[in-house]
C-alpha cells in the first residue's frame, strides 16, 4: 500500500476516533512533516500548532514527548 493511501487511513481512523495516543501523535508529526497539516482542514492546523506549542511535537515534525492518556 503506497504511503498516500496510508495517510488516507490514519486520517479516517482519526476522524472516527479510533486512534491511540501514539498513532495520533505520529499522524500529526507526519502531516507537521510533510506540510500537509498546513493545508487540511483548519481543526489538522490548529491541533498541530498546538502540539508544536505544548512541546510535544517540533516544528520540524519530531515527537518530542509522550502524551500520556488522562
Amino acid at each position: 500500500m503506497s504511503r498516500m493511501k496510508d495517510l488516507a487511513i490514519d486520517i479516517m481512523s482519526f476522524e472516527a476516533d479510533e486512534l491511540e495516543i501514539d498513532d495520533i501523535l505520529d499522524l500529526f508529526a507526519t502531516l507537521i512533516r510533510s506540510g500537509m497539516a498546513w493545508t487540511l482542514q483548519g481543526s489538522y492546523g490548529r491541533t498541530a500548532q498546538d502540539l508544536i506549542d505544548q512541546g510535544i511535537i517540533s516544528r520540524e515534525g519530531e515527537i518530542l514527548t509522550a502524551m500520556v492518556p488522562a
